[in-house]
């Protein structure tokens, strides 16, 4: 799909959306695809993990807060498609430790999804890291509308 075939492309203008060079979110028809959301608040991380001398995560306890931001930054983006996290039907969650990933994912998930059962196809993968060291999530979502 290039750009011309999207009914509509969000960014949040951060210096990584070119540098890398990508969207935050696509749509086209009646499916959004956003990109994996980190725990960022423009440039500045949310809650980063501390890291040793080698780049290496040392405490995985700020997972719940990283991933709460995660959350908010698809509900704003979601926000601008006239959408919110009640069209999500897919998510991956990316996690840098999936012991502290799995604690944290069910409570934040239910309390950003806003019920105790929520309904959207989930999967969990262990990565070893992401885009930055200090980073401990990283959350892929499919929208429909």
């Amino acid at each position: 799909m290039s750009r011309a075939d999207a009914d509509q492309v969000e960014s949040f203008g951060v210096p990584w959306e070119e540098s890398y060079g990508y969207a935050q979110a696509v749509k086209r028809g009646d499916t959004i695809y956003l990109s994996g959301q980190v725990a960022h608040d423009g440039t500045e991380l949310v809650a980063p993990a501390p890291v040793n001398e080698d780049g290496l995560v040392t405490d995985f306890s700020n997972m719940a807060e990283q991933l709460r931001q995660c959350y908010a930054n698809a509900a704003e983006l979601l926000k601008r498609f006239d959408a919110s996290l009640d069209d999500v039907v897919d998510e991956v969650l990316y996690v840098v430790d999936a012991d502290a990933g799995d604690a944290a994912a069910g409570p934040v998930r239910k309390e950003a999804y806003g019920r105790p059962d929520p309904q959207v196809a989930s999967t969990m993968i262990g990565t070893p890291r992401l885009a930055f060291p200090e980073l401990l999530v990283e959350v892929k979502f499919v929208a429909r509308v």
